[in-house]
């Protein structure tokens, strides 16, 4: 059996729950389609959440990798289509630190395109009748940064490995305080379901 990466990150900001780390830990060890899924929380800084992730990647060895981030204030499931070689956001990670501008990867390109089927992915999000569209911009914060490692990670090794992005909104529980849309974490985990098995 295949083996899928998933990971998925912690609260952040004023974000005090992220339905990304529900949906990672209770997806470990499940199998979905031809996958079995490998989860992972990785930290909300910029400094470390590489670091991490390229270890995982390098002792998993997976087959596919899916990342999960929340996009608050977004209303639907947006896989990404692009990451950019810049660290910024305005806003500190969870270590304190506040990037200005600087690029992920020194003399990097400066964009990196996902590798995941992320039409399809919307398609079939859509035909179940789950909010979906793709996304041009994963930002700037610890979502994009990652992608982008991800990506340039498998492109220096050579490495064809279906990877990608996918953000996700605010649950219900999150949305209560905050006043901005939100999905249910069933329909959500739902939705990481299917583009899990729109690969192949």
């Amino acid at each position: 059996m295949k083996k899928l990466l998933l990971t998925g990150f912690g609260p952040f900001l004023t974000n005090d729950r992220n339905p990304t780390s529900d949906i990672v830990q209770k997806l470990d060890g499940s199998k979905l389609g031809q996958y079995e899924v490998y989860g992972e929380i990785l930290p909300v800084e910029f400094g470390r959440s590489a670091d991490k992730l390229k270890e995982v990647i390098d002792d998993i060895q997976p087959d596919a990798i899916i990342l999960l981030g929340l996009a608050s204030g977004r209303s639907a499931i947006t896989p990404e289509r692009i990451a950019i070689n810049c660290n910024d956001g305005g806003q500190a990670d969870n270590a304190g630190y506040i990037p200005q501008g600087e690029a992920i990867v020194k003399d990097g390109p400066d964009g990196l395109f996902t590798s995941l089927p992320v039409h399809d992915m919307v398609e079939a999000m859509k035909a179940a009748n789950i909010p979906a569209r793709l996304s041009n911009s994963a930002g700037t914060y610890v979502c994009n940064h990652v992608m982008y490692e991800a990506l340039y990670h498998h492109k220096q090794k050579g490495v064809n490995t279906p990877t990608g992005f996918i953000h996700v909104p605010a649950n219900y529980e999150l949305a209560l305080s905050k006043n901005i849309p939100s999905m249910a974490q069933d329909d959500i985990e739902k939705a990481i379901k299917i583009c899990i098995q729109t690969l192949t």
